[in-house]
């Protein structure tokens, strides 16, 4: 089993951020909820900000509304995460405009969505949760090199009932919405400790560290899960859930927190890891199989047809 990083990070809070002027951070997803709520403490710290999201009336938007206070730069770049064509062409873009990243915040996320096969063919959870940030961050990693930077990954609670199903890895034979998700947040969770993994073993600079939100009330809960789903969300998120904010803080701490190492997953550690003071949060055993983790990594590379060359 590969080990995970335990920092000793108690109680951590957005106010221990360093300076953060002349420093730049990716994040997709940007344009709402804890992707949001993070870009907007990371740019008042003053870094400069790239929202990547699918929609770009709305990530035009949200740069609009970080704008007014931010004393960096705030750009935009149209990304759509089940579409590997427009992930290719998005980290181009990204190249064409940025010659170094500090922080890649792999972030945009989808829900227990209906079954629905992306223009590629595959399992849509699983090909935007996972598979296109695997293909973004490979293809942009040498720009985080430059910076000595970090690639974070934005998992989910979800990874501990999460299963990689090796003999259907599209769910082709028998759909679930919360299978499917479960499935992704686990992939989110073994590529981001493989990535720490690999990267040690080359010495690079990069550090590669999850995080995740806890129960947090984001539109997560709104835009892809339907019938019954949609109704228990309505129903617990008021009752339960703690604001976008405080979810983004672990997604902060893994960008540019000081004390944060490779390897580690920072979350809320109380109440289920729902909620509570930040710091090291605990990864269920199926989150630390290596062997799994290298074999979803091998399986990945073939199915976006991607060589992780600067990593061999």
């Amino acid at each position: 089993m590969l080990d995970v990083t335990k920092s000793g990070v108690r109680n951590w809070k957005p106010d221990a951020l360093p300076d953060l002027t002349g420093k730049l951070y990716v994040i997709t997803g940007g344009n709402s909820g804890i992707g949001l709520d993070a870009a907007r403490m990371l740019a008042d710290k003053g870094a400069d900000v790239v929202i990547a999201g699918r929609n770009q009336e709305k990530i035009t938007a949200a740069a609009a509304s970080l704008q007014g206070s931010a004393t960096g730069t705030i750009d935009t770049v149209q990304l759509d995460l089940s579409d590997l064509s427009n992930v290719r062409a998005a980290a181009e873009t990204v190249r064409s405009r940025y010659d170094k990243i500090d922080g890649l915040i792999d972030n945009a996320g989808i829900m227990q969505t209906p079954e629905t096969r992306t223009v590629d063919g595959y399992e849509l959870q699983l090909a935007t949760n996972h598979l296109g940030h695997f293909l973004w961050a490979g293809l942009l990693l040498d720009l985080v090199e430059k910076a000595a930077g970090r690639i974070v990954t934005v998992s989910s609670i979800a990874h501990k009932f999460g299963t990689i199903f090796i003999d259907d890895l599209m769910l082709e034979k028998s759909y679930s919405p919360t299978q499917a998700y479960g499935q992704s947040k686990l992939a989110n969770m073994l590529f981001g400790l493989e990535l720490h993994r690999r990267l040690a073993a080359k010495g690079s600079a990069v550090k590669s560290i999850v995080c995740h939100p806890g129960y947090s009330n984001t539109a997560l809960q709104d835009t892809g899960p339907s019938g019954a789903f949609n109704l228990l969300y309505k129903f617990l998120n008021p009752l339960m859930a703690q604001p976008s904010a405080l979810g983004a803080i672990p997604t902060v701490l893994a960008a540019a927190g000081e004390e944060a190492q490779s390897g580690a997953y920072y979350g809320p550690t109380g109440w289920g890891d729902a909620r509570g003071p930040v710091g090291d949060s605990q990864v269920a055993m199926r989150g630390r199989n290596a062997e799994r983790a290298a074999w979803l990594w091998e399986e990945s590379e073939k199915l976006v047809d991607f060589n992780w060359d600067a990593l061999a």
